[in-house]
């Protein structure tokens, strides 16, 4: 190298060499520090997040500032980039729960005959509520048969008390129950309908479809049935 014969030159070239590499490294080690939204200063080795919207200092090792980083994303930006980050979020959750309800129809409904059961048993207690009120409504019709008959001794008089009372008793009963059976006639439309469309999805299923690739099922349909 020819420094043999002259050591105090070459160690100073060394030193110098050294010093430059030292300042090398130095320069390389940067730090990015910014104040958050809330106040709070915050510093990291890379680009910060949470400052995207705000103006960022780029800070040599020694504390002293290399450079100041503007904003890379403006507030509406940021807000724009919080709401798809939401609503992906909202989809990645949906398709879970679509997920999680086709595997416990499969596990609940394993085939058509198992699903149909349940849509019996389902039926079962409302068609037995029906059968009761239009029973009752029988009986009340027989009751009301005696009261219009001595209704017609009273054309041209005024009825008796009791009799009007009867008679309102008997119209208002009736009323109640032709009400109970109409509620009741749409309970099972609701609950067929519900049936309907688990049955539809399920054959789905059972022909191979992944489970939560149909996406979440109507509201009409499991909303609170199957959780």
């Amino acid at each position: 190298m020819g420094c043999d014969l002259f050591l105090r030159p070459c160690t100073a070239k060394l030193a110098l060499a050294l010093g430059l590499l030292g300042m090398a490294g130095a320069s390389s080690a940067a730090i990015y520090s910014c104040v958050d939204a809330n106040g709070r200063r915050l510093t990291s080795d890379r680009p910060i997040a949470e400052c995207l919207a705000r103006e960022q200092r780029l800070l040599n090792a020694d504390g002293s500032i290399r450079q100041v980083v503007p904003p890379t994303m403006t507030i509406d930006e940021m807000a724009e980039a919080e709401a798809k980050k939401r609503q992906a979020e909202m989809e990645r959750a949906a398709r879970q729960d679509a997920v999680r309800r086709d595997r416990n129809l499969l596990a609940r409904f394993p085939n058509e005959a198992v699903h149909n059961k349940a849509r019996e048993a389902a039926l079962d207690d409302v068609r037995k509520g029906v059968k009761f009120s239009e029973d009752r409504l029988a009986d009340l019709q027989r009751e009301r048969k005696p009261l219009l008959d001595e209704r017609e001794f009273y054309k041209a008089k005024k009825l008796p008390a009791k009799l009007k009372q009867q008679l309102d008793a008997n119209d208002a009963a009736a009323a109640a129950q032709r009400s109970l059976v109409q509620n009741q006639k749409d309970e099972i439309m609701r609950i067929n309908a519900l049936y309907d469309v688990e049955l539809d999805r399920l054959k789905k299923l059972w022909g191979g479809m992944p489970a939560g690739s149909m996406g979440v099922m109507s509201a009409a349909s499991a909303a609170a049935a199957r959780k």
